[in-house]
């Protein structure tokens, strides 16, 4: 159960096969559910009639949920991301606490739970994913005793000081407790999770085993990763080599790339990479045509009016830079508000002498793994949030802190100069950490730990 399903509309009018959604966790789960005749619940999307939508794709089971434009407004745009996106992320832009919209949010996770009660198999096993839906577990426990309940959640999990400000912290806690396992991409986010149960309901345990109810609910930390293998594989297709060597020369050949792939969120940091792109170019540090910056700013819930404020700020961040810096036919920063395909992407990764992902907070970031997994023998450097989940895993990552500004531009300085043999060494162990653990024993390792469980 996600909140959206796991493939597109297709374009042609006339119908056609349902293409995948992008991302890992469609790609992770798709060969699990397909293994156990599963079936994927969630939303189709506003743009979609959920009327046309198959029964199966891909060997998959699909059950589409409805929602109406307003319980889209309240449930969506509302509660989930302007309530629970910013307070999960630091409450770096101030959580909106609206009545309407938490009833909608509750009306629309018993719509899910109601669906999975009447779906699911006599002692099936039912995994719930991410912030939009953190009461189903408990919603669907009610209805559903038999079933096996997992829930994992892919954004930070906030600690005691600001969970504490949610008018309705008790009923969410209380919906999460309804699963057998919770998982969380660090421990730190399972720790904060199991004490605020203990404050806020009966439970008792420790921060691995919450006990309630006469039931044992596991906590856990599982990273999500990356398909590694197929990212590398791919990248090492002769065309998209090419590709790579194209974006090279199209850029003007410079000495460095610096890159950054983002969807357009105020969580990203993305204007902070700016400002130091920006002192650099002014100290002399950087000059346009031997060093560029391509910034890719994947549109991002384009009709809320905080994000169309970021996009602005944003490109005006961009404008005076290359207004300063720039000259003929070598700007200073290439930014692209648009999506791009997954080949255009690994071709980007191949061509970028450095990674920037400094996210101001983010529950992991797969890009950094995405990056790491594309250079396999290829070198690179990554700098790296010390706030995203994958600091604690990528060891060798050059980590900073996105809010101070000068850190940011020390470790983008310091790539300037780093010795090729020990950047060709430390993106190697890179590497085998991304392999070794990716998105697929991540799945497996996930619901391994669910089976062990024994409240069922």
């Amino acid at each position: 159960m996600a909140n959206r399903l796991p493939v597109r509309q297709p374009e042609r009018s006339d119908g056609g096969s349902w293409p995948p959604s992008p991302g890992g966790l469609v790609s992770a789960l798709t060969p699990v559910l397909r293994e156990r005749h599963g079936i994927w619940v969630g939303w189709p999307g506003g743009d979609c009639d959920p009327g046309i939508i198959p029964d199966t794709v891909n060997g998959i089971g699909l059950r589409s949920v409805s929602l109406s434009d307003s319980e889209c407004d309240g449930f969506y745009t509302g509660f989930s991301n302007g309530t629970l996106w910013p307070l999960y992320h630091d409450a770096i832009r101030t959580p909106t606490f609206d009545r309407d919209w938490w009833h909608q949010y509750r009306e629309v996770n018993v719509r899910f739970a109601e669906i999975a009660a009447d779906v699911a198999a006599p002692g099936a096993t039912v995994w719930v994913h991410d912030y939009q839906l953190q009461l189903v577990p408990g919603l669907l426990r009610s209805l559903r005793p038999d079933v096996r309940i997992g829930f994992f959640l892919h954004i930070p999990f906030p600690p005691r000081e600001l969970f504490m400000q949610l008018p309705w912290r008790r009923e969410i806690i209380e919906g999460l407790l309804g699963a057998d396992l919770i998982g969380f991409q660090v421990p730190g986010a399972a720790a904060n999770f199991a004490r605020l149960a203990r404050q806020l309901t009966a439970a008792t345990g420790s921060d691995s085993v919450v006990e309630i109810d006469s039931r044992q609910v596991a906590v856990g930390a599982f990273p999500i990763s990356v398909d590694s293998r197929g990212i590398a594989a791919k990248a090492a297709q002769p065309q998209i080599i090419a590709r790579a060597a194209q974006l090279r020369s199209d850029l003007g050949g410079p000495d460095i790339v610096f890159l950054g792939v983002d969807r357009l969120d105020y969580t990203k940091g993305i204007d902070r990479r700016m400002v130091a792109a920006g002192k650099l170019f002014s100290e002399g540090i950087l000059r346009a045509g031997n060093h560029v910056i391509v910034q890719i700013a994947v549109p991002s819930r384009e009709l809320d009016p905080l994000y169309q404020e970021e996009r602005h700020h944003l490109e005006q961040l961009v404008g005076q830079v290359n207004g300063q810096f720039s000259s003929v036919g070598h700007p200073a920063i290439h930014y692209l508000n648009q999506s791009v395909s997954n080949d255009e992407l690994i071709a980007l990764y191949l061509a970028a002498d450095v990674m920037l992902v400094t996210p101001l907070r983010d529950g992991m970031n797969l890009v950094s793994k995405e990056y790491v997994a594309a250079r396999d023998g290829a070198g690179g450097q990554l700098i790296l949030s010390e706030f995203a989940g994958a600091a604690s895993e990528l060891k060798g990552a050059v980590l900073v802190n996105p809010h101070d500004i000068d850190d940011i531009t020390e470790a983008m300085r310091a790539c300037l100069t780093r010795d090729r043999a020990e950047e060709m060494r430390n993106m190697r162990r890179l590497n085998r950490i991304v392999r070794r653990r990716d998105v697929h024993h991540w799945a497996a390792s996930y619901l391994a730990a669910l089976q062990e469980t024994t409240s069922v």
